[in-house]
């Protein structure tokens, strides 16, 4: 009788993904991509604490991830499962040595995380009542520089006229007390942050689905006071009304996206590049990851874009990381980006089960 040893059976018992095809992604000149993790599966929103662990969530996984890269060599040498089980838990965010989980109607917290990494401690409930609904029920989640914790809620169907909570980006204390409403007619936020400087929030909105390839566009948008109103279900892209809900709501009285970024790309994530690495055109700039479209008769999407702004205002974009989609097949749709303290960029790919990072040399005259 053959026995097989105790690593055999654990090799079986977890199989090791895939590397992603990597040589298949295309950047400007002077970029680089390498593989900073292939073995995240389902990576969603990433969170970098104050050790330089890379915390990281998951869409269907149900596993919150840790990522160690303690030698610095640009990949992390050990991926650590830190809670599992959780009902999408696809947001995090770290606070004071907090780490914050989103997990549908719930918000966990697992204190002091980065020194029990190896035992991590059983998750803390911190809000427990928000809306259980698995449609759009994901929720990206970060604080602010106010130090509220920010949550969006987003509509529980493609196209509906939801009461609040629904469809709205909220905010509360870390504890989740002193609820507040941001902003309304947000049918499905995932991805948002603030302006160095300006200090406002902008944020991705990904449109409504089944009015054609081409309409309506999802959304970059930009709040400039308390209670905004961006128009869903009335109004999409701005200037488009719903066929079933736009009558009595004129476009003109809600707040247009600051750039219609096509659509169905299902814009997630989105950081500002704060970094000193990339060329002068990047600093201050928007990173957004277009998930990719899953009905539209052409793909689009698939990609990292670079959305340049001056002030409040958009000055153009370009595509900075794509390849993720050839011939109508996607191998890998990104999900969010992070700025390393190095000023090099992470990126989550929640189909390869990877993440990226991306860094920046002056190209050889």
């Amino acid at each position: 009788m053959r026995y097989v040893s105790v690593l055999m059976l654990c090799m079986l018992a977890a199989p090791v993904l895939a590397a992603p095809p990597i040589q298949r992604l295309t950047m400007p000149p002077g970029f680089h991509v390498s593989i900073f993790s292939d073995q995240v599966p389902s990576a969603r929103e990433m969170a970098l604490g104050d050790d330089g662990t890379i915390y990281v969530g998951s869409m269907g996984a149900g596993k919150v991830y840790a990522l160690a890269d303690r030698n610095h060599d640009g990949r992390a040498e050990r991926v650590r499962v830190i809670a599992d089980g959780l009902r999408m838990p696809v947001g995090v965010a770290f606070k004071d040595g907090n780490l914050y989980v989103s997990a549908v109607s719930r918000i966990l917290e697992l204190p002091d995380i980065g020194k029990h990494l190896d035992a991590p401690p059983h998750p803390r409930v911190v809000v427990d009542d928000l809306p259980t609904d698995r449609h759009h029920g994901w929720k990206f989640i970060a604080f602010g520089p106010d130090g509220k914790l920010y949550v969006p809620i987003g509509a529980p169907c493609n196209i509906c006229d939801p009461p609040l909570p629904y469809a709205a980006l909220w905010r509360m204390n870390p504890d989740g007390s002193d609820r507040q409403l941001v902003a309304r007619g947000i049918r499905n936020s995932v991805g948002f942050a603030w302006q160095p400087g300006s200090g406002k929030l902008w944020f991705t909105d990904n449109g409504r689905d089944w009015m054609g390839d081409d309409q309506p566009s999802d959304e970059l948008n930009r709040i400039d006071r308390i209670g905004e109103h961006f128009g869903y279900p009335y109004c999409h892209q701005g200037d488009l009304p719903d066929p079933e809900f736009g009558k009595g709501h004129p476009c003109h009285d809600y707040t247009p996206p600051a750039l219609k970024l096509g659509a169905h790309v299902a814009p997630l994530g989105m950081r500002f590049y704060t970094g000193k690495m990339f060329p002068r055109a990047y600093h201050g700039a928007i990173l957004v990851a277009e998930h990719g479209s899953w009905n539209r008769s052409t793909k689009s999407g698939y990609r990292v874009m670079v959305v340049a702004v001056k002030g409040n205002r958009v000055v153009r974009q370009w595509p900075l990381l794509d390849g993720f989609e050839k011939n109508q097949k996607a191998w890998g749709r990104p999900a969010d980006v992070l700025v390393l303290p190095d000023g090099s960029v992470l990126v989550s790919d929640d189909l390869a089960g990877a993440i990226y990072r991306i860094t920046w040399r002056k190209p050889q005259a």
